[in-house]
């Protein structure tokens, strides 16, 4: 893991770029927004202690958002699943924050999805892949 520091009003990383790491913000603020019809819509403002970017460590599809910092930021930067890991296990707290923060942004998401879907006319069927449940049943069989 490698910190960084970077001055106000940086691209950190753009929408649609193929990138593969995640972000802790140890200094400074970062904004998250996505763009639709050339305008700006703020997802986040992130303040030291919180992270962004966790999913291109776990699919190799192209970001979602634009994160850009608001402040001189410095920020430590995990490019890889087995860095992630290893800081996990060195940090237990942070772990427990993240999976919190996770589940939250989880269920927003779902909430944004029904939100769609109720307005929508067309019904489509969602199915969650298991190929990652193997993995957990393994790690749960060792308990």
């Amino acid at each position: 893991m490698s910190k960084i520091s970077i001055p106000p009003n940086q691209r950190i990383f753009k929408e649609g770029e193929l990138n593969n790491a995640m972000y802790i913000i140890l200094q400074g603020n970062v904004e998250i927004f996505f763009t639709v019809n050339n305008s700006q819509t703020r997802l986040a403002l992130m303040k030291p202690g919180d992270f962004f970017g966790e999913m291109a460590l776990f699919s190799s599809n192209p970001r979602s958002a634009t994160a850009r910092t608001i402040t001189n930021c410095e920020v430590a930067v995990i490019e890889s699943k087995q860095q992630l890991e290893n800081f996990l296990v060195k940090n237990p707290k942070f772990a427990a924050k993240m999976v919190s923060i996770m589940a939250d942004r989880l269920a927003k998401t779902n909430e944004l999805l029904i939100s769609s879907m109720e307005k929508s006319a067309v019904a489509k069927k969602i199915e969650f892949s298991t190929e990652l449940g193997k993995d957990l049943r393994a790690d749960i069989g060792s308990i």
